[in-house]
């Protein structure tokens, strides 16, 4: 769990590790510092932090493009900093051109992230699994990753490319971006939303050997749900569960609300005591900071 006084971590060096291993890493998504540590409690090696539940749970509204890159970036810093594992955080499209990835790139790696995705959508990107989304140019999305790779100061800053171009322009589209970004410098590859377990197969045979491959379990999405051994066959380094918690919070809330409107009493059963949460939250470790440098 991430200490107030830090530690000797090193979240980059240790993702590629990670990464470079058997796998494939299974990284939950997070959308604040909170739902960060409850991963990291759960003893998952990493947290992804996403930009669907960031724009939920910062303004309640759908990921259309709304949010700028500052508020990704501070959310990001307030992440990595509640926790010790990798975060490997959502960075949409850059916000701009790359020139913008350039800026975009230093800044998250100043707020502690150990990854960093970036897509090739037009802004104002969409959900990766909604209707109506639109690419840059492949030359264009090229230019931004190698941009984003020229831009990190820690080599160890893992940079994943992601094509949306299945459901704009086919497999045979996203399979060509895909090869281009890897040339690029992207260390990592994430062809988004295929609809069929036929595409994501064909889409980890044809990207075999060329880098490091995302599968996006996105929950409710157009992917279909694959078994973490069907997954480990395909060969992915990389498997996200952007909105789970999210959702999960989301039904949990909506419960409690009801029962409260119902019946005047908030339903404790199944919850957390006070002391429990606040232990969970860190209590113990700021009470004996308050000892130690007492006066």
């Amino acid at each position: 769990m991430g200490e107030m006084l830090g530690s000797d971590r090193t979240p980059r060096a240790r993702l590629r590790e990670l990464l470079a291993g058997r796998g494939p890493l299974l990284a939950p998504g997070a959308y604040d510092a909170l739902s960060a540590r409850l991963v990291e409690q759960a003893g998952f090696d990493a947290v992804y932090m996403t930009g669907f539940g960031t724009t939920a749970s910062l303004i309640g509204r759908p990921d259309v493009g709304l949010l700028t890159g500052a508020e990704m970036v501070d959310n990001a810093r307030r992440i990595a900093a509640a926790v010790d594992v990798p975060v490997i955080a959502d960075a949409d499209t850059g916000y701009g051109n790359a020139l913008n990835v350039v800026r975009t790139v230093q800044l998250y790696e100043q707020a502690g992230v150990a990854g960093i995705q970036l897509e090739d959508q037009v802004m104002p990107k969409r959900c990766g699994h909604m209707s109506g989304k639109a690419l840059v140019a492949a030359d264009e999305m090229t230019g931004k990753v190698r941009a984003a790779v020229a831009a990190r100061r820690d080599p160890d800053l893992v940079v994943i490319a992601r094509t949306d171009a299945v459901a704009v322009t086919g497999v045979g589209d996203a399979l060509e971006r895909a090869r281009a970004y890897a040339d690029a410098g992207a260390d990592l590859l994430f062809v988004e939303a295929p609809t069929t377990e036929g595409d994501v197969e064909a889409v980890a045979t044809a990207l075999d050997g060329v880098a490091p491959l995302v599968f996006n379990w996105a929950e409710g999405g157009r992917t279909p749900p694959l078994s973490l051994e069907r997954m480990r066959e395909l060969g992915f380094a990389l498997v996200i569960y952007p909105i789970g918690t999210l959702l999960a919070a989301t039904a949990g809330i909506r419960s409690l609300l009801a029962a409260l409107r119902a019946q005047g009493v908030p339903p404790l059963e199944g919850l957390p005591s006070f002391d429990q949460f606040t232990d969970l939250v860190g209590l113990p470790e700021v009470q004996d900071l308050e000892q130690r440098f007492a006066r």
